[in-house]
Formats: structure tokens, sequence, C-alpha cells
């Protein structure tokens, strides 16, 4: 049986006085997995995504990705760790606006120290398949919301992630663009990527995830899979 690819155990983050953001929790995530976590603010959904990530960790409890012990990792390790598993997109898409679109795609390349030529021959790739390349020497703002988006997609990408995290990805998007959005998720999910996605939008969840799971005060309280019937095609 393939092992899964996030595993948590008994897992609780606590800051300071008040109530825990996450309260023992357990989750296991197969590898090609979509999986959506839904739930209202401060249920502990973007502590969950910290934790998966290492940008946090845990008070209490384990967690696991892709073999790796990342609550144990010390700073310097959990940099590589997300350099190397890791594939982020964001709410705000967190693009560097002083570079070009091929510029800000590459740079997780430069930092892995890949070969110049590979790397260049990746993001041509990246371009290319997500319908951007047409803006490789453009800048971030003179494209639209849902192109900064793919161009965070395949920033994300560059260094073939195991695990690709999306943080609220149709938040700041307009309804046209988030259906692109949508489709480009659903089309990487099919390719086999294993993605987590935060989202307060059930639509989203509906089209983009075979599993959904709701948090409420830092408690799973649903786990369900689906068969994703709304998904946008």
């Amino acid at each position: 049986m393939t092992p899964p690819v996030i595993e948590l155990h008994n897992v609780s983050r606590k800051y300071d006085e008040g109530p825990p953001a996450l309260h023992n929790t357990a989750l296991s995530i197969a590898p090609g997995e979509a999986v959506a976590i839904l739930g209202p603010s401060g249920s502990g959904k973007s502590t969950l995504l910290n934790l998966i990530a290492g940008l946090d960790r845990p008070s209490s409890g384990t967690v696991t990705v892709d073999g790796v012990r990342v609550d144990q990792l010390n700073e310097a390790a959990s940099a590589r760790y997300r350099r190397d598993k890791i594939g982020m997109v964001f709410q705000f898409f967190n693009l560097l606006d002083d570079l070009t679109v091929a510029d800000n795609v590459v740079l997780p390349a430069q930092l892995a120290g890949m070969a110049r030529g590979a790397a260049h021959h990746r993001v041509k790739e990246l371009l290319g398949a997500l319908g951007v390349s047409r803006h490789a020497a453009a800048y971030p703002g003179r494209l639209s919301g849902g192109e900064r988006q793919r161009v965070a997609v395949a920033r994300a990408l560059m260094n073939r992630p195991t695990l690709l995290l999306a943080d609220e990805p149709t938040g700041a998007l307009d309804t046209a663009s988030g259906e692109d959005v949508k489709r480009l998720l659903n089309d990487l999910h099919d390719d086999g990527q294993t993605i987590v996605l935060v989202t307060h939008d059930l639509s989203l969840a509906e089209s983009c995830a075979t599993r959904m799971i709701r948090l409420v005060d830092g408690r799973v309280v649903a786990d369900v899979r689906t068969v994703a019937a709304g998904r946008a095609r």
C-alpha cells in the first residue's frame, strides 16, 4: 500500500492564551488526492497549512510529509524542505513586481541550483502549459488577476514539488478568472499532482476537490470523500 504523502498525528498548536488554533488533529492524505480544507475564519485552516508547509511548528504531535518529519526541522532545513517538496500558491499571488514573468517563475530553480539551461527549458514548458507564454517578458503588474495566478502556479511547480498548497487561490479574482483557476487546478490534479486547498468558497471546493475536510474551532468535524461533481470543465 502506498504510504500517505501527509500524515499528522495528534497535532495541536496553541498561541499564548486562549483556545488552541488546532486541537489534537489527526490527518492522512494519500498521493494524488485533491483535498479542500474548509471552515470559518479562525477555524485553524491557515494554521494547518502553515504546519504542513513547515512555516510553523506544532505545540504537540507530529507532522510528516513525504517521509520528512517537518515538525523536527530547523529553520535552514525547513527552507530546503519547502524548496524541494512544496509549491505554494497564495490569494494575492506574491509575485515580485520588479521581475518579469519568466524571472519570477525561474527564481525557485535558481535558489535550488538548477542548471541554467534546464531551468529556462522548464520555464518555457510551464508558461506554455499554463497559457501565459506570451507574457514571459512582461511584468506582473501588466497582467490580469487570473494571468498572475497562472504565473504564481507556474512558479510553484517549477521544482516539481511533491505537494501543491493553495491558500484561497481565487479569493482575489473576478468570477471569470476564478473559473480559469478552477480548471487549472483540475488539470493539475488529473495529471497526478497532490493538492491541498484552503478556502472559504464551497463552490471552489466542490469544483476541484475529491475530499473535503471541515474545521471548526481547531477540530476536524467532517472528512468527506466526494466525486467532485461540480468540477469546472
